[in-house]
């Protein structure tokens, strides 16, 4: 696709997005005013039926005074005609008086217990009513018997002795509406009730109903679905059914739908809208779908004397803004086209016309891509386009000074890799690389010597020369690896091609990319098999002059009491006489040869572990008695400071005199013209005891102390360093510590430390 067709889309993607864009805003704009109108036509046409509403009650009030001073002066009449006792008035009585004084029947109210009941009517079907549960009919009634003055319920009527209820539904027949008096004077035992029933007031309900206002309405404006009158105080309750109809409230001070229908109804979202609409004193619309037909309702509160006495419901068919929002769409839409048509003939001239020094600079482009970097631009003006023009001459010219450099460094490149796969490939160390699936992806020369693969056999493998009992291991491994720990030399066994096993010396490590990410892993083996023979060899060895030094040991331990020995038996041969001081002598001399060699048979013969509680002093001083004799053939003083109490410790004894043996004799060798040795035995806390053995040695070579108690690490010349890490980790087993510090020409000193035995005094005295 070229730049002009590209350029020409966007221009006219742009426009018709500009367009879709003002389409949607005109929709929304448009729609919210039709909302916003009909929602004024709903709240007119509410309030005008509010005003109808003010007026029925003004007039069915001024109607409601007329008839209720009607009754009081039938009342009137009809007390001066009755008995003061209720006992001597008959039904019959009743029934023509009500003829004579022009209503249509007379009821008799008294008192019974806690409430109040008709006792006598020309009515038959109002005899035996209770009163209680009437409400401020009954409170007026009772007020009545009291006081027989001004009630002070402020329904109805009220005068001197008297007092009338607005018309209402009867009880006994729900069917009339009655209009009904009550008079007592205080001088009988009654209260005298006159009512008028509504087959003499035509037509009551539509004289208090603006029901023909409501037609009239909905007959001018079809756009109205429907009008209905609520009162909020009964609206919604549990008693009234979806039809509006409510079986409790059902008179005409409270019923929930006080005019109109309610056929356009949802209960739950009417309730909570005219609950709003009481809250806030403002109007409520919403929109909603009801019978399969999208409508709009209101819900408008009526207010008298600043409170909402009535709610106004208004149902708009919502299809005549639908409509008028179809025809504008269309419309809308029409244009649209017609604009999107002529900027995309419009956009592709100027898309021409723009473009063409664009198709200039492509094919400059194209050349310089195919390695022509002598084509240059002709820079005709100073815009963007031209400014771009010479940016692209720059740019060629600095592209042929790197080309020639590139081509010179990928020479470069390539021989020193060809260098580099000569040196892996002369070198001893066998080398191969994996990816991280453990497949091979290259192999060197002394790879293919050691282990009898050829390169092609083996990459793009896995290798399967791991034992089996070591594979785990190298899983391990190879875990840790890629988690980030680097890993020392390992040695262990690998299989040949040919089955056979050969020890090497393995170091993997990881291959990243620029980003981090491992790539591969390179490992390096190394055939270790002689170096461990001649190590073997060695460690032989050395066990042969550790023997031999051992042995050169008991010989000088014994020569000396032998020779004491000798010397008096040549005394006895010569005298022919046998002294007893001699004898003891002998014998102790003898006993002294007898514990040298039951010491270095502990030494040279392994024994069970069992620990026991033993004192550490009695421990070292055994040891300093067997070396004595030593120290003091090398000019050696064993300098002794030990804590006064006992102090034992769990341990193996022999273990811990062979620790304090191979010290001291350390301590001796060190001082080849003599010296003293310190040995001190403190307690620094209460649960440990600190063993120090200085001496005034050469000292250590400070590039051997981190190498302590490695084998074959020593200072001396024929020593083996197998002591000094028999002894760590004889300590080790007894859970102490030995620190060895050290300066050349000064000495060495080492501090052993070793947790005691908590003893009490009377088991130490015992001991």
């Amino acid at each position: 696709m070229s730049i002009k067709t590209k350029l020409s889309m966007v221009l006219s993607i742009s426009v018709l997005f500009i367009l879709l864009l003002n389409i949607a805003l005109n929709y929304y704009t448009t729609q919210e005013n039709l909302q916003q109108d009909s929602e004024t036509k709903m709240v007119m046409a509410a309030k005008q039926i509010a005003i109808t509403v003010q007026q029925t009650r003004f007039s069915s009030g001024y109607v409601d005074d007329i008839f209720g001073d009607m009754l009081k002066v039938a009342a009137i009449s009809a007390a001066k005609s009755l008995d003061p006792d209720i006992n001597n008035i008959t039904n019959q009585q009743l029934e023509e008086l009500s003829k004579e004084i022009g209503v249509n029947h007379i009821s008799l109210l008294v008192r019974r217990d806690d409430d109040i009941v008709v006792a006598r009517s020309s009515a038959s079907e109002e005899i035996g009513l209770p009163t209680k549960n009437w409400g401020y009919w009954h409170t007026a009634f009772l007020e009545l018997f009291q006081y027989g003055k001004v009630v002070s319920v402020t329904e109805g009527q009220r005068g001197d002795h008297f007092w009338s209820g607005p018309f209402e539904f009867s009880t006994s027949s729900p069917e009339f509406i009655d209009k009904w008096g009550y008079y007592y004077d205080g001088n009988r035992n009654y209260i005298i009730d006159p009512f008028i029933r509504n087959s003499n007031i035509k037509d009551f309900v539509k004289i208090i109903s603006p029901d023909t206002v409501v037609e009239e309405t909905l007959r001018s404006n079809p756009r109205i679905l429907e009008v209905t009158g609520i009162n909020p105080e009964t609206f919604g309750n549990e008693y009234m059914g979806e039809d509006g109809t409510d079986v409790v409230h059902h008179k005409l001070r409270n019923r929930p739908i006080t005019f109109g229908t309610y056929d356009y109804g949802i209960l739950d979202q009417d309730a909570a809208a005219v609950k709003r609409a009481v809250s806030t004193l403002d109007n409520v619309v919403f929109v909603s779908n009801i019978h399969n037909k999208k409508v709009l309702k209101s819900f408008i509160p009526i207010l008298s004397e600043g409170k909402p006495t009535s709610v106004i419901s208004v149902v708009m068919d919502y299809e005549a803004i639908s409509s008028v929002m179809r025809e504008q769409m269309i419309s809308l839409v029409a244009i649209s086209l017609v604009l999107l048509e002529i900027v995309i003939f419009g956009s592709y001239i100027v898309a021409g016309y723009f473009t063409r020094p664009i198709q200039a600079i492509l094919g400059t482009v194209n050349d310089v891509s195919d390695g022509h970097f002598d084509r240059r631009l002709e820079v005709s003006s100073r815009d963007e386009l031209g400014q771009l023009a010479g940016r692209i001459n720059a740019m060629t010219r600095n592209l042929g000074n790197y080309t020639s450099q590139l081509k010179q460094m990928v020479e470069e490149n390539q021989s020193v890799k060809e260098y580099l796969e000569s040196v892996i490939n002369q070198t001893a160390d066998a080398i191969h690389t994996t990816d991280t699936h453990q497949r091979v992806i290259s192999v060197n020369k002394a790879f293919e010597q050691l282990y009898g693969w050829k390169a092609h056999e083996v990459i793009g493998q896995k290798l399967a020369f791991v034992p089996p009992e070591k594979e785990e291991l190298e899983k391990e491994r190879i875990r840790s690896l890629l988690a980030g720990e680097r890993l020392s030399p390992v040695e262990t066994d690998r299989f040949r091609k040919d089955g056979s096993r050969i020890e090497v010396s393995i170091t993997t490590s990881l291959v990243r990319d620029e980003d981090g990410k491992v790539t591969s892993m390179i490992s390096v083996s190394r055939d270790v098999t002689e170096r461990n023979r001649i190590e073997e060899l060695l460690r032989r060895s050395e066990k042969l002059n550790t023997v031999g030094q051992l042995a050169a040991g008991v010989a000088h331990e014994i020569r000396n009491p032998l020779t004491t020995l000798r010397g008096f038996l040549q005394l006895q041969q010569q005298t022919r006489q046998v002294k007893p001081d001699h004898l003891d002598l002998m014998l102790s001399e003898l006993d002294r040869i007898n514990l040298i060699v039951s010491e270095f048979l502990i030494l040279a013969k392994p024994q069970a572990i069992h620990f026991q509680e033993r004192d550490v002093r009695i421990i070292m001083g055994d040891v300093i008695s067997f070396l004595d004799s030593q120290a003091h053939l090398h000019g050696i003083e064993f300098q002794l400071n030990f804590a006064l109490e006992s102090t034992y410790v769990h341990c193996e004894e022999n273990q811990l005199k062979q620790v304090f043996i191979n010290l001291l004799k350390n301590a001796i060798e060190a001082m080849p013209e003599g010296g003293n040795v310190w040995i001190e035995l403190t307690r620094p806390t209460g649960d440990v005891v600190r063993i120090d053995i200085r001496d005034e040695g050469e000292g250590i070579p400070k590039d051997l102390m981190p190498h302590l108690g490695e084998p074959f690490i020593t200072s001396k010349e024929t020593g083996t360093g197998l002591g000094l890490m028999v002894s760590q980790r004889i300590i080790q087993g007894h859970r102490g510590t030995m620190e060895i510090e050290s300066e050349e020409g000064i000495g060495t000193k080492v501090s052993i430390v070793l947790p005691v035995v908590q003893k009490n005094t009377s088991d130490t005295s015992e001991k």
